[in-house]
């Protein structure tokens, strides 16, 4: 039976609708991380070059039929960031090395007891090493860093060992093998270093500060869609499902950090191979960075409990408590996220935090005591008490956020002083500054009006009742390193 035309053209369409929707994912995979574009040229790269061993005669004539090893070493061993490549080129070509140098030991050594004891001393130097170098696999520390490598030294001395049995030429063997597996690193190596490099130590640097600012964006605005009320009834806007589903859409990023663990240790573990790049040593505190990232999984563990008390549920809900305990638990929330909004703009520029993160986690704590005070009230005693459960479990949660937040805080102040971070507290000289906090118009804040240089803006002046040019001129004498800036929203503004 044909197919008929509609058949036809309804397949085409089919097959040109999906081809279209790969093509579309293709663009977006490389719109979100076009570093993948890049990495993908440079593996074409590496292979096209180590190719040559193959494809020039000299050089093939040189290596023969073990320039294929150059090549294979180029497909396991190069990764995407610098890090990761390091780790399996090093392992790889130390793995290599041992093991060919204890196989050509252990076939010289073997050939010692005659052709009747040789394969009988060789199977039990593969037993012994193979077994011994399986079992420290099982060690955290060397699973961690070294277990590509020993996965490498195990394959290695079984190859040189098995084949030198029936391979006269077995120096020539091995000698050809490590060259051409040491080419294959080296490239890689190269490649990766020098072309467009992607740091592991930078991206785990960069993701642990965009968690906490996730954290951020949704308690700066838990407050506001907690609290809804109607205008003309004491009851709260139950809104459709899905519609607040989407108006909080911007607000569920945090949900990425709980799944975040698993790609933290291994940036961490690949940032320690790194060398030096940027800002960041060889010595950097990786291991402070995991500690800081679990205590941001352990916060947004707490906001997710947080969160399924946002969806309006088909229950009782005692209204006049709801507004008695509202001022407290936005002011909580909100000062909250601020701190982490300072927290996770010192980690991006490497500065330790300003005191205004200690300041807004006092605030925090200060609205806990006004909170506290509300629930102890004799309010309590006359309301419903099915009705303010909900409620008084989001109190409970925030109460243990900001905990989180001040441990975070210290984690933070903590790596700071591991990695010396810059300070950026002010300039300006001791008895001119106190004069300033006297008067009550010194805040530290970070801004971006003094562009995205290292050193940023470190003193925000509000201008209550001062000429800010006058003002303005006072600063700038006590430290000639200082760029004070007037602002038109009556304030002045102060660089390094």
């Amino acid at each position: 039976m044909g197919i008929s035309d509609e058949q036809k053209v309804g397949f085409m369409g089919s097959c040109k609708r999906k081809l279209i929707s790969v093509v579309g994912r293709i663009k977006k995979l490389g719109r979100d991380d076009p570093r993948r574009i890049i990495h993908s040229l440079k593996v074409g790269l590496a292979l096209t070059f180590v190719s040559l061993l193959y494809y020039w005669r000299p050089l093939y004539d040189g290596f023969g039929i073990a320039s294929i090893w150059a090549v294979l070493t180029v497909v396991v061993v190069f990764e995407f960031t610098v890090g990761a490549t390091l780790s399996k080129g090093l392992n790889r070509g130390l793995g290599t090395l041992l093991a060919g140098a204890l196989g050509v030991g252990a076939q010289h050594f073997a050939s010692l007891f005659g052709q009747t004891g040789e394969p009988i001393v060789l199977g039990i130097f593969v037993f012994l090493l193979a077994a011994a170098s399986t079992f420290s696999r099982f060690f955290p520390r060397i699973k961690a860093r070294y277990d590509y490598g020993v996965l490498i030294f195990i394959l290695t001395f079984s190859l040189v060992s098995v084949s030198g049995y029936r391979v006269e030429k077995i120096l020539e063997l091995a000698h050809q093998r490590l060259s051409t597996i040491l080419i294959g690193g080296a490239t890689c190596v190269f490649i990766s270093l020098f072309i467009c490099p992607v740091w592991a130590g930078e991206t785990l640097h960069n993701t642990i500060a965009s968690n906490i600012e996730k954290l951020a964006n949704y308690l700066e605005g838990f407050g506001g869609e907690y609290f809804q009320y109607e205008d003309n009834e004491e009851s709260i806007i139950v809104e459709d499902h899905s519609k607040l589903h989407n108006k909080l859409s911007s607000l569920q990023a945090y949900k990425s950090v709980l799944t975040s663990q698993s790609s933290e240790e291994s940036l961490a573990n690949l940032a320690s191979w790194e060398p030096k790049h940027g800002k960041f040593s060889f010595g950097h505190p990786w291991k402070q960075y995991l500690k800081i990232g679990s205590l941001t999984r352990q916060c947004a563990y707490q906001i997710e409990s947080l969160n399924g008390y946002v969806i309006p549920a088909d229950i009782q809900v005692a209204i006049q408590f709801r507004r008695r305990i509202e001022e407290s638990c936005k002011a909580i929330s909100t000062e909250s996220g601020k701190a982490l909004r300072i927290l996770a703009s010192s980690i991006k520029a490497m500065t330790n935090p300003s005191s205004s993160s200690k300041t807004h986690i006092e605030n925090a704590k200060a609205a806990i005591d006004d909170l506290k005070h509300t629930l102890k009230s004799g309010y309590l005693e006359s309301s419903d008490l099915l009705g303010i459960i909900p409620d008084a479990t989001v109190c409970c949660i925030l109460i243990d956020i900001v905990k989180s937040v001040e441990k975070i805080s210290e984690a933070t102040d903590e790596l700071g002083r591991s990695a010396r971070f810059k300070s950026v507290e002010a300039t300006v000289s001791p008895e001119k500054s106190s004069q300033l906090l006297h008067r009550g118009i010194v805040n530290p804040v970070f801004d971006s009006e003094c562009g995205d240089g290292d050193d940023h803006v470190v003193i925000r002046v509000d201008n209550n009742n001062i000429n800010n040019n006058n003002e303005a001129g006072e600063i700038g004498k006590c430290q000639g390193n200082l760029d004070v800036k007037p602002t038109s929203k009556g304030e002045i503004i102060v660089c390094k």
